[in-house]
């Protein structure tokens, strides 16, 4: 009937380390791209965006002077 003795401190620092290694990695990525390819994505994301909203449709009700016409 006897249990074995579980060390906790042993569990807290298995939990720090994969803490330690998952911040690690996100720091890799973040850290660890060089310029050039930080500016092509970021100049990438941007064109997408700009395209997205030339091709965004305008409906009858996205007009700037429609609020003012339905209230009164």
């Amino acid at each position: 009937m006897t249990t074995d003795t579980i060390n906790l401190r042993h569990f807290r620092k298995l939990k720090a380390r994969k803490d330690k290694a998952k911040q690690a990695a996100q720091n890799r990525v973040i850290f660890g791209t060089p310029k050039a390819l930080r500016d092509g994505e970021a100049l990438r994301r941007t064109r997408a965006e700009a395209k997205l909203d030339q091709l965004r449709r305008e409906t009858a009700n996205d007009g700037p002077g429609d609020e003012d016409e339905s209230e009164g």
